[in-house]
This record gives C-alpha cells, sequence and structure tokens, in this order.
C-alpha cells in the first residue's frame, strides 16, 4: 500500500474552502454542545486577522482530500491565540491534530509570537488531552468566549 503525503498548507480565509471547513467545524461543535452552536456567540474571528502578518489559516490534506483546518492570529506583539482548530472525525487516528497543532505553533513563532494562547468548551475532550499532553497549561479566561470551559497557554519552545 503506497502511503500517502499529509500536507499542512496556508488557504485564503475568505476561499470557498475556508468556509466550507468552517461549516464543518461548526457543525460538530452544533452537534456537540448542549446549548448547540451559534457563531453569533463566539469570539469573532475576522477574515483580516488570518492573513500575514496578522495570522494565517491552514489546511490539513492527505492527498487530495481535506481533513482539517485551524487558525493562528496575532493578539498583541508576543502573543497569538490559535482558533477553530477542527480535523475531521475520520481522521482522528492519524495523529493529525498533533501535526496542525505544531504547524500552528511554527506559524505564530513566524509571526513573532512566543506565546500561544486557546480555548476550547468542556465537550472537546479530545482538544483538551492534545492541548495539555503537548505541553498548555490551563489559565483564566482571558477572552470571554461564551463556549469556552478552559483556557490554555504554552510559551514556545516548551
Amino acid at each position: 500500500m503506497a502511503r500517502v503525503a499529509v500536507e499542512i498548507l496556508p488557504e485564503l480565509p475568505d476561499s470557498r474552502l475556508a468556509g466550507e471547513l468552517l461549516e464543518r467545524y461548526h457543525a460538530e461543535l452544533a452537534a456537540r454542545l448542549p446549548t448547540g452552536f451559534d457563531a453569533a456567540l463566539a469570539v469573532p474571528l475576522l477574515t483580516e486577522e488570518l492573513v500575514l502578518p496578522r495570522g494565517a489559516l491552514l489546511v490539513v490534506r492527505i492527498g487530495d482530500e481535506v481533513a482539517g483546518c485551524g487558525a493562528v492570529r496575532k493578539l498583541d506583539g508576543p502573543t497569538a491565540e490559535l482558533k477553530r482548530m477542527w480535523v475531521d472525525p475520520a481522521a482522528r487516528v492519524l495523529g493529525l491534530g498533533r501535526r496542525l497543532l505544531a504547524a500552528l505553533e511554527q506559524k505564530a513563532l513566524d509571526m513573532g509570537c512566543g506565546l500561544i494562547r486557546l480555548d476550547t468548551s468542556a465537550q472537546l475532550s479530545e482538544a483538551i488531552a492534545l492541548y495539555r499532553s503537548s505541553g498548555y497549561r490551563d489559565i483564566e479566561d482571558y477572552n470571554g468566549n461564551f463556549y469556552a470551559a478552559y483556557w490554555f497557554e504554552k510559551q514556545s519552545g516548551r
């Protein structure tokens, strides 16, 4: 059986593909969160925040298939925030979440950010486990996200 290459590449945040991936992410949240999901209640993420030098949207591809996405944006000089990280449930056993997280962390470093923050919902146990096993530590609420129950940060290189 031939190995299929995994690529994690930048995507324009206003592209059709970006919109489709974010819709899939929102649909999963709507299904998993007890209150459902309304994007109007979430922390806003503006398209211009996902274009260098302010940020980026990355897409995970396995051959011709799209398997996930994630975004990073600069909050202030040394601090970046990870947002909308999602891997297709059918591809989660492949370790793509960890690879995507590493790529987003590297993008934050490339943007000059040594501190990375993120938030997640209590129902996303896989995400919580990934962040903790990747060196993120629990912090206080820094953004007032209606859907978040956990807030994390990590200093680069740790």
